[in-house]
């Protein structure tokens, strides 16, 4: 077995290779979302075109480097000049970039993104830094910062960039002395709880015994999230090795990482990223000359929402249907197996390396007191610029989602965080921080870290309804609370966004959510009423909107709504005729155009398409049964 020193030297020797390469360096990035956005026809594109024009280069696959909504992304280095980044790369566009910058030294750059490095003058042609972008700028990149960078299948690029040394830093101080600088850091579990992981460690490894677990939890079931993926996907050494951190620290020789079966790419890559692991002497018996035995087991989850559960998730990988159990005892004194066990979020685990390998008081310089470190969220809904995303905790949902995400489509009305079992806040908690104690006073929660943004043209009800809708049908059905209560709450919903609510629902829906968040065994009852709670508190006039006046704002619920088109905004554009999928709309060319009510499906592809506003959601005259009291008395 090589020692860790000569395999950082060989590593390094790689990595140089590339950097310094005489060819142009092809990069092109193959996580989910690129491969979703037509990455793996851009790959072929490139290929037949060095082909073709009888070029040779390297070409390298790298992970996602968060500019989803810019995907295919494609960077070209020449020997000696800036790497250029390219972006929404189609074939024909590759085709007309290589062409341009490797044959005739052109950079394109009219279709160029940026550059990395720190050239100027003619080397660049005025295309900006790639990291002074308004979505990267106010960004810190540290669970993040190899995604994009480094093929996520080479463990030298990884080596190369400081991989490993955080594990051999850990070697050096000892499991009492890693516990303590995950202690000085602050470190908080990233997969929603906040809680401190050195307090989960220390419990663990003061449990007499021979045999503890380690689990990587990678079950990322919420709607809209992508963050662990992207890690694992862009960089999962990373992952990797914070777990062999955190098995050290707390005397577990064997560890298991839970991901869900809809990840084959991530899969994939951990696959290969442990077999490299094995020939570098970094698992197996007595790592690195270091007295410690470790190994890891993948274990492929079937999507149950409720196995982000600690407890759920242990009962899957003991072969038993996915259910929580009471606690105590925790899992830290009886886990696995009844096993002394601790699990970590994928994201926790990608942290652990760079505060070993750069020490605690570095850590801390980012975030604010009790909230330290970078947080990551997958910024998705209405806005503008989508992505994934990592900024220091503290930092105010303003910045976030206008700064970074470049604001809203349309105006702003609410962002959840906190994915389904998150809470929906309106535009006064902009300026919120956003950490732990700050979201929880709102009513909502930091979760793994989605974020959903939703504009003037989202229905609140239709929401809450949907993220209800969700966790219901993903409850185990073990405890009462949650199976019925959820249940309950989703029928009312229902009822309200077909204009058959009554003003007694809005106090029937708070009590089931007090109820439910009150006597829910796990996790998933007790933050399932969050976008119910929240939703009602800060957007109850929408509520009464579709109560009282039978009407949906955002023109959403189809039972409320009847399109029509607006004569005087119509400019015969026939856009959407041609997006009608029953022929409700018709009219001759640059005149106003006539909709029959009696064929329209209320799909709303015509009111999405137009962009004259002249597609207009009228609310349906229906009339109650009763009386409807004043808004006070609800």
């Amino acid at each position: 077995m090589n020692s860790f020193q000569q395999l950082q030297k060989e590593a390094g020797k790689e990595w140089d290779l590339l950097q310094k390469s005489t060819l142009p360096v092809i990069y092109v990035g193959t996580a989910s979302c690129g491969r979703a956005a037509g990455a793996k026809d851009l790959l072929e594109s490139i290929k037949k075109t060095l082909e073709e024009n009888q070029l040779t280069a390297k070409i390298v696959e790298v992970g996602c480097i968060g500019l989803c909504y810019l995907e295919p992304l494609m960077d070209i280095r020449l020997p000696g000049r800036p790497r250029i980044s390219y972006a929404n790369v189609t074939p024909d566009k590759a085709r007309r970039i290589i062409e341009g910058l490797i044959i005739n030294g052109n950079p394109q750059a009219q279709m160029a993104l940026g550059y990395f490095g720190d050239e100027d003058g003619d080397l660049t042609h005025g295309i900006p830094r790639f990291f002074e972008l308004p979505m990267l700028k106010p960004q810190v990149r540290i669970v993040l910062k190899n995604c994009g960078f480094i093929d996520p299948e080479a463990i030298d690029h990884y080596m190369a960039n400081g991989g490993y040394a955080g594990l051999m830093t850990a070697f050096g101080k000892g499991p009492e002395g890693v516990i303590a600088e995950v202690r000085e850091a602050g470190l908080r579990g990233r997969g929603g709880a906040g809680f401190p992981t050195y307090k989960k460690w220390e419990t663990c490894r003061n449990v007499p015994g021979n045999i503890k677990y380690m689990i990587c939890n990678a079950d990322e079931g919420d709607p809209g999230a992508f963050m662990n993926r992207s890690l694992i996907e862009g960089d999962p050494h990373s992952v990797l090795e914070g777990l062999l951190i955190a098995a050290y620290a707390i005397g577990a020789t064997h560890g298991y990482i839970y991901i869900r079966a809809e990840y084959p790419l991530a899969i994939i890559r951990l696959k290969k990223a442990i077999a490299q692991m094995h020939r570098y002497g970094l698992l197996g018996k007595n790592i690195q000359n270091s007295d410690f035995d470790f190994d890891i087991t993948i274990k492929e989850g079937a999507g149950a929402f409720v196995c982000g559960e600690e407890t759920a998730l242990i009962a899957s990988i003991e072969g038993k249907r996915g259910m929580p159990k009471s606690r105590p005892p925790y899992p830290a004194i009886s886990g696995l197996h009844n096993k002394p066990t601790i699990i970590n979020n994928v994201e926790t685990l990608g942290t652990l390396p760079n505060i070993l390998r750069n020490g605690a008081t570095w850590y801390r310089q980012y975030g604010t007191p009790g909230n330290y470190g970078t947080k990551t969220f997958s910024l998705v809904g209405k806005i503008r610029r989508s992505g994934l995303i990592e900024v220091p905790l503290g930092t105010p949902l303003r910045q976030i989602i206008f700064d970074i995400g470049g604001g809203s489509l349309k105006p702003f009305k609410a962002v959840q965080t906190g994915g389904p079992s998150g809470g929906c806040l309106s535009s006064e908690f902009l300026d919120t921080p956003v950490d732990y104690e700050s979201l929880g006073a709102a009513g909502s929660i930091m979760g793994s870290g989605g974020l959903i943004v939703m504009d003037e043209d989202t229905c609140i009800v239709d929401v809450a309804r949907y993220f209800l809708d969700f966790t219901q049908k993903e409850s185990c059905g073990k405890c009462s609370p949650c199976r019925v209560g959820s249940g309950h709450m989703v029928e009312i919903l229902e009822r309200i966004t077909k204009g058959q609510g009554q003003p007694e629902d809005l106090i029937k829906l708070q009590t089931l959510g007090e109820t439910v968040k009150r006597g829910s065994l796990c996790g998933l009852g007790q933050t399932a009423p969050n976008p119910i709670l929240t939703t009602l508190r800060y957007f109850r006039s929408e509520y009464l909107s579709h109560i009282k006046e039978k009407h949906c704002p955002a023109a959403v619920c189809k039972e409320l709504i009847e399109y029509r088109v607006v004569p005087d905004k119509c400019t015969g554009c026939r856009r959407c005729v041609n997006v009608c999928p029953t022929g409700a709309i018709t009219g001759p060319r640059a005149e106003p155009h006539n909709l029959d009510p009696t064929k329209c499906i209320k799909c709303r592809a015509c009111y999405e398409i137009c962009r004259f506003d002249a597609i207009a959601g009228d609310a349906i005259i229906i009339r109650s049964r009763r009386s409807i009291p004043d808004e006070q008395t609800i």
